[in-house]
């Protein structure tokens, strides 16, 4: 296992343990995260947006999402990982209200460290899937 794949594993281990200071310490005070929102995000923003997906998006009987890496790649400075994260839609999010539906939100990012911390990321997850999940827009017709 690489350094990086370290860093990240350490991370989603605080995640998972309802420990979100812990995940956020995996990020340089620098950070820009891009994929979420029109602007790159700054940690303040990041830190926001994880309050606001661990209250709105929870799993059953826990504070926070779960969050599973299935494969990593490192190059460089860089990792990157395809994620699933699942839980319960307990909160408003994206203009959708609470349903209670069960939901996996699968994604894929790439992470660039430097010196053991994310200074950037790019992300992007299936947000139009996991609408769907919620009931808050209908399921494609099929052709």
């Amino acid at each position: 296992m690489s350094d990086l794949e370290n860093v990240l594993g350490d991370a989603i281990t605080h995640w998972n343990a309802g420990n979100l200071a812990g995940y956020l310490n995996m990020y340089d005070d620098r950070i820009r995260l891009h994929g979420y929102s029109a602007e790159p995000m700054d940690k303040a923003a990041v830190a926001s947006f994880y309050t606001m997906i661990w209250e709105a998006l929870p799993a059953a009987g826990r504070p926070n999402p779960q969050l599973d890496i299935h494969e990593t790649v490192t190059q460089g400075d860089v990792l990157a990982c395809r994620f699933a994260m699942s839980g319960l839609h307990q909160g408003a999010f994206m203009g959708a209200s609470a349903t209670g539906h069960a939901y996996v939100l699968p994604g894929i990012t790439m992470i660039r460290y430097r010196d053991g911390k994310a200074i950037e990321r790019w992300s992007s997850a299936d947000m139009l899937g996991l609408l769907i999940q919620f009931g808050a827009l209908p399921a494609p017709a099929m052709l």
